[in-house]
């Protein structure tokens, strides 16, 4: 019959090398998601920052790797790696988005000028199909 004295094998004392290497996951993890969280906002703010939003995209993408890693390697709890590989989807979805923006990047800046200042209906619209006749026609 189990008394329960003693640690049972699932609630085991963590060694400080553990504690540390958990704290420290922790932080990359933070510092990964704030990251990919930047790279949107700023690609969302203005295609004239597409740099920035590039640069934390790597950025991004480097500190996913290592996050991953980290969580493999020292068996962290599962959220974080579920968190990582979301955040590394994310990751990608947005190198394929900062791409295309720089491929595109005088028809985006084109659009954004007019559409600012756009200010019917009608001149929005216009300012949408200049520059879908602006993109080559293969990609339409």
């Amino acid at each position: 019959m189990n008394s329960g004295v003693g640690p049972s094998p699932q609630h085991q004392p963590q060694s400080e090398a553990a504690k540390s290497a958990l704290a420290v996951t922790q932080t990359l993890f933070r510092t990964f998601l704030l990251t990919v969280l930047g790279a949107i906002f700023v690609y969302i703010l203005n295609i004239s920052y597409v740099w920035l939003s590039g640069i934390l995209t790597v950025i991004a993408g480097v500190l996913g790797v290592v996050v991953l890693v980290r969580t493999i390697r020292f068996k962290q709890p599962r959220i974080v790696l579920f968190g990582t590989i979301s955040g590394l989807v994310v990751t990608a979805v947005m190198c394929l988005l900062v791409l295309t923006a720089l491929v595109f990047f005088q028809q985006i800046t084109t659009l954004e000028n007019c559409a600012r200042s756009a200010l019917t209906l009608h001149a929005q619209n216009s300012c949408q199909v200049d520059f879908q006749n602006s993109i080559p026609s293969g990609l339409r």
